[in-house]
């Protein structure tokens, strides 16, 4: 079977939007803390490996809407040479489900792309399956630009916009243009290249059929492109 890890999380008055529904950014916190627990207590966390996430998808199952606990499981689902992903699924108090999967690059202590070597207590979960780290989503045709400015509190030990941060700009646009997140719905997202403090971050979005796509621009380069629409 392989490692799989489990742990827990409260649901916090800070985690919700207005309705109490529970958002993305704090679904992606609950997802990157069980994460790094799990390469803690394996030895495959700080400083000796980090890991940078390149792409996910979040399938909401059935939406958080009155749960305020939930129970994350998560293993490691395929490998490459310098790349492994990472599957959640994640169940909560009131019946709210999500099923994710994603991948990440693996760099070693000085911060490179460094081979997996040794990785045999996460390879046996993969069943041989293959990581892929190419990107699917393409940059949205839209040529209107909104400025998404930078927090401190955006920034991560590494000193870029933490993973998390992103999905805050996701909240902030599909409230005016795009899908209901009180249904069931999918939301991907790639990763290009990280965004620093005191970049000028603008978003380019473009809505159709009641799918959100959005792309984190600094100049005329594409940091991130983000899609979230229906599930099914």
């Amino acid at each position: 079977m392989g490692r799989t890890f489990r742990t827990s999380r409260r649901v916090c008055l800070g985690d919700m939007d207005a309705t109490g529904r529970v958002r993305l950014d704090a679904v992606a916190r609950f997802l990157q803390d069980a994460a790094v627990d799990d390469v803690d207590e394996t030895g495959w966390g700080a400083p000796d490996h980090l890991w940078v996430l390149r792409s996910i998808r979040v399938d909401v199952v059935r939406p958080f809407l009155e749960d305020r606990a939930v129970e994350l499981e998560t293993w490691c689902s395929s490998m490459a040479a310098i790349a492994a992903g990472r599957r959640w699924s994640v169940s909560g108090d009131r019946g709210g489900a999500i099923e994710v999967e994603s991948v990440w690059i693996h760099l070693g202590p000085d911060a490179r792309p460094a081979r997996l070597d040794g990785f045999g207590v996460y390879a046996e979960s993969t069943r041989g399956r293959h990581s892929s780290t190419r990107l699917e989503l393409p940059s949205p045709p839209g040529s209107r630009r909104v400025a998404w400015p930078l927090r401190l509190s955006d920034l991560d030990l590494a000193g870029h916009v933490n993973n998390a941060a992103y999905w805050q700009a996701i909240e902030m646009r599909q409230s005016l243009a795009g899908p209901d997140l009180r249904q069931p719905y999918r939301a991907l997202l790639d990763y290009r290249h990280p965004i620093d403090l005191g970049e000028t971050v603008e978003l380019v979005e473009d809505a159709i059929f009641g799918r959100l796509d959005v792309a984190f621009l600094v100049g005329d380069v594409v940091k991130a492109v983000a899609r979230v629409e229906p599930l099914g």
